[in-house]
């Protein structure tokens, strides 16, 4: 017969095993799907979907986030036309720079009902990420409607330049206390749009008295919003950026914040 001694030592030793387990099962229920309706692009020489998907792994896709996902334990899905049956199906909606007539002939904008089906969507628990883009990139228009349930809306314009490869010009360490930015100092955001706040709509960050990056705890769900693709393969990782960037840990905190406001179904 063991002793307590001996229980309590193996009872240890069995948790720092399960322990990766143990965290990984917390979001092995969690479905993470991305829009590919709204922004629908295709590559000119190929014809095939491409530009901030799961499955583009050129500098142009988001392969890389999708990988931070699943090293997590969640399940990615590319995401269509968004009715409440597909909504139903996820915890996690990531919509991205929605199409302008110059990037697709005949763009799917959001209309009264897709609106309603996001918005009761995330009322009762869904968690919605908003990745826009700046003014002549992304159709704000509908968007916006979408937006304004949630105390945000974007506005057209483009801050950030960045000339070149001076890649300062893009940087922001002025950073706050948020979990986005733990252990975080320096990150690059190029050209990107700022956003008005109204209601229970909440800053992350603020540079020169332009929100950057906002959030919302709307009924059950939360809505995050930027004004930028922003962690797309070219800019997560060092294949263009310097070292002294630090968007890949910040990538990871924000697929972390998300994976935490996940309402399992």
């Amino acid at each position: 017969m063991e002793k307590p001694k001996d229980l309590k030592r193996n009872f240890l030793f069995m948790l720092l095993i399960l322990h990766p387990l143990i965290v990984q099962n917390l979001f092995s229920q969690t479905v993470v799907g991305l829009d590919n309706w709204y922004n629908h692009e295709t590559n000119a020489k190929t014809g095939k979907p491409f530009h901030y998907l799961w499955t583009d792994t050129e500098l142009s896709g988001y392969s890389r986030w999708g990988e931070i996902f699943t090293g997590r334990g969640a399940t990615i899905k590319t995401i269509g036309k968004p009715d409440a049956n597909v909504l139903s199906k996820i915890n996690i909606y990531i919509i991205v720079d929605p199409d302008t007539t110059s990037e697709t002939p005949s763009p799917n904008y959001l209309r009264p009902e897709d609106i309603s089906s996001i918005e009761r969507w995330v009322e009762g628990g869904g968690v919605l990420a908003i990745l826009a883009n700046d003014g002549p990139n992304c159709e704000f228009t509908h968007l916006n409607k979408l937006m304004r349930q949630f105390g945000m809306t974007f506005n057209h314009v483009t801050l950030h330049p960045v000339t070149g490869t001076n890649f300062e010009m893009g940087a922001s360490t002025n950073l706050p206390v948020h979990p986005i930015f733990k252990g975080v100092t320096k990150i690059y955001i190029k050209e990107v749009s700022d956003i008005n706040l109204s209601g229970t709509a909440k800053a992350i960050l603020i540079e020169k008295g332009k929100v950057l990056m906002a959030e919302n705890n709307f009924g059950k769900g939360y809505v995050f919003a930027i004004g930028d693709p922003w962690i797309y393969n070219e800019y997560i990782d060092h294949d263009r950026l310097p070292g002294s960037f630090e968007n890949r840990r910040a990538a990871e905190n924000l697929t972390d914040l998300l994976l935490s406001h996940a309402k399992q179904k």
